[in-house]
């Protein structure tokens, strides 16, 4: 493993437990939605970087169903909020 890739996942790691920290003391439900999609982008960003490291190929797949269940999970908490005013 590289010196790029070890840096890169520690500060990817450093990232997601500030996002952590977010998701468990967010005062409201928007900002524990918001956590949860960077914490879906963080693990995302931490895949690509083992791709690139490791070359596993056999990630990719992984990468595209998570993002488009991050990309789904957002749009149908975003419609919830909307509808629902005391989420927000």
């Amino acid at each position: 493993m590289s010196a790029v890739g070890v840096v890169a996942l520690a500060l990817l790691s450093a990232a997601a437990l500030l996002v952590l920290v977010r998701l468990v003391r967010g005062p409201r439900v928007l900002d524990r939605i918001v956590a949860v999609e960077v914490l879906v982008t963080l693990v995302l960003a931490g895949i690509c970087v083992a791709i690139a490291v490791w070359r596993y190929t056999m990630f990719v797949p992984v990468l595209i169903v998570l993002a488009l269940l991050g990309f789904i999970g957002a749009m149908t908490a975003a419609r919830l909020v909307e509808e629902r005013e005391d989420l927000r």
